[in-house]
């Protein structure tokens, strides 16, 4: 079995990682990198296809979060024959992403905003979409490439990161003995708002471990419950002062967890009913997706409803922004990293230097995102300077700044816990900084020193 890391492995880039399983050629997810641009986003296709001298036959795609997913058009047009597997929840959420993704980049051309050409078209998509194969977790589905030498079946297991991720099991022969592969994609082994925690197989040959939180030395010592009660007791003291919560949010799985987590705070009385709750844009539509499958999906309570939770959408014109933006009021918005131009980048330009208002991180803001500045800037005290966006500022900072850990993540004592129960032979650590990986590594080494820990270099084909 061969192993290639086609997206960066720095970072929490473009996931994607190519297999080549007695000739069968897969990958394992098909991600763009949310901080880069163009053909710099994609994973290194060329990599199977020159150095690897092979072909992806399949593509299990684990989730719907463009880190994930969002290069698989172009990975079809490289490997026209491709067959894209996933959940069903995941294949309604791709079906409304990726065309508004495309719109997206044909607009950022047509403004100014880059200067390189879509991705892909929204007439690929259409053709695309017909190609999706989903499946019910617990299936046994085939996945043996046109060339395979041997039987290659697969697997989903719910991931418990948002609707409709899953992990995935690979089983095969090897030199006449039965081998199995477990990629954890994106892992959160305890329950959120919505999604109930992940499960996986109680054994596996090699592990391929997500390590987003490996570095976070506080995740690991702090509670959803815990955090549940900070999150109600300074929201509350934001809207008592008359001031208005910005909460950025990832689109598609942290918007409609927070959504549900406020519904609920306003049903035990924590946050006044009659607070207006704007959100904007695909949210919404997602949030009918998740409400369409909750009867057929893992849930903690099938009969919340993100759309049970009373919204108003944020208006176009600025000057009816500003006077929302008056309070109180909660805005839920994105994007989680605040990049710009997103809503969450031009709101927050609006309401830093408010000490009335707060904005409020549910969610991991990596290194060097407009997010984590701000949260650096905050800490340094009252009046720091933050650079939200290139030509608007730097702003002093005097709102209220919190992070809190509603992450989609498993903590690093719980990844560590996926270790100890799969009991795996090699463990290849991705998706996290070298940091992450680093403690990752060392603890994995500590507590099982029988273990053959790797760590993959972007481009560099590893045999397992």
């Amino acid at each position: 079995m061969k192993f290639i890391a086609l997206g960066d492995t720095d970072g929490i880039g473009a996931s994607c990682h190519f297999l080549d399983i007695a000739n069968t050629g897969l990958v394992l997810d098909a991600g763009t990198d949310p901080q880069r641009e163009g053909p710099d986003s994609l994973p290194r296709f060329d990599l199977v296809r020159d150095r690897a001298d092979s072909y992806v036959d399949h593509a299990l795609i684990t989730h719907a979060h463009h880190d994930h997913m969002s290069s698989l058009p172009v990975l079809a047009r490289e490997f026209p024959h491709v067959k894209a597997h996933m959940t069903d929840a995941t294949s309604r959420l791709l079906k409304f992403l990726l065309p508004a993704a495309a719109r997206l980049q044909k607009k950022r051309q047509r403004k100014g905003e880059t200067t390189h050409d879509p991705l892909y078209t929204e007439e690929e998509l259409e053709v695309l979409s017909h190609l999706y194969l989903t499946h019910d977790l617990g299936e046994n589905f085939d996945v043996t490439g046109t060339q395979g030498e041997v039987p290659l079946t697969a697997r989903f297991h719910s991931a418990g990161h948002i609707l409709g991720s899953v992990g995935v099991e690979l089983q095969f022969e090897e030199n006449g003995r039965a081998r199995r592969l477990f990629y954890t994609s994106d892992t959160n082994m305890q329950a959120q708002t919505i999604i109930p925690g992940g499960q996986y197989p109680d054994s596996t040959d090699v592990l391929v471990l997500e390590t987003t939180l490996g570095a976070d030395a506080e995740a690991e010592q702090t509670s959803r419950p815990e955090e549940r009660d900070r999150f109600r007791e300074t929201l509350s003291q934001v809207l008592d002062r008359g001031g208005t919560a910005l909460i950025p949010v990832f689109v598609m799985g942290r918007a409609q967890e927070m959504l549900v987590l406020l519904g609920q705070l306003k049903r035990e009385g924590a946050i006044p009913t009659d607070v207006p709750i704007y959100t904007a844009g695909s949210m919404r539509a997602i949030a009918e997706l998740y409400d369409e499958t909750r009867d057929t999906t893992p849930r903690n309570d099938p009969s919340e409803q993100v759309f049970a939770v009373e919204q108003e959408r944020v208006p176009y014109e600025a000057e009816a922004k500003s006077e929302i933006l008056s309070g109180p009021g909660i805005m839920v918005v994105s994007s989680g990293m605040m990049f710009e131009p997103t809503l969450s980048n031009v709101l927050a330009r609006r309401i830093v230097e408010n000490e009335d208002d707060a904005v409020l991180l549910v969610g991991h803001p990596a290194e060097g995102t407009p997010a984590r500045r701000l949260q650096e800037a905050a800490e340094q005290g009252p009046g720091a300077p933050v650079m939200l966006a290139e030509g608007h500022g730097p702003q002093p900072v005097y709102c209220t700044v919190e992070r809190f850990r509603f992450t989609g993540h498993s903590d690093r004592r719980d990844l560590l816990k996926i270790v100890e129960q799969m009991q795996p032979s090699t463990v290849l650590l991705v998706h996290g900084d070298p940091e992450a990986q680093e403690w990752m590594a060392r603890n994995i080494e500590h507590f099982h020193p029988e273990m053959d820990v790797r760590r993959p270099e972007w481009g560099r084909m590893i045999e397992l």
